[in-house]
């Protein structure tokens, strides 16, 4: 069952500037270690920013809050597996959102994909409600 959608599009240009006038004050603010180590290694640094701050927007909006009602911007995290796919964790606030909208008997798996073709880049955010027995009747 799905339980949120969101979707949000980054200019980079705009995100570049942002970097180029507040640097670590915007990064420390926004985005966590992880997601600042990953972007640093990165060939184009502020298309990387872009993408997880659409994600970010993105997972709010799914979440059913926007940036507001307590979501600290590091409340939600993009990270990716070995195999590169983007992967979500949230925290703090939106851990409990989460939580919350959850039904009983139910785990939550928040979808995640990312994109982008200069200037703009783009995250779509899925959030499912999956039965915890895998949906066998008993």
């Amino acid at each position: 069952m799905i339980l949120g959608i969101g979707t949000d599009l980054a200019n980079i240009e705009r995100i570049a500037g942002t970097l180029e006038r507040f640097g670590d004050r915007f990064r420390n603010r926004v985005f966590t270690e992880v997601e600042q180590r990953k972007a640093e290694r990165r060939a184009d640094t502020a298309g990387t920013y872009a993408k997880r701050w659409a994600a970010k927007e993105a997972c709010s909006k799914a979440l059913g809050t926007g940036l507001r009602m307590g979501i600290a911007w590091k409340d939600m995290a993009v990270s990716n597996l070995r195999s590169g796919q983007p992967v979500m964790e949230v925290t703090g606030w939106a851990a409990e959102r989460l939580a919350e909208m959850t039904p009983e008997g139910h785990e939550a798996i928040i979808h995640v994909t990312l994109t982008d073709d200069h200037p703009w880049a783009q995250a779509f955010v899925v959030i499912e409600a999956r039965p915890i027995d895998g949906g066998r009747k008993a």
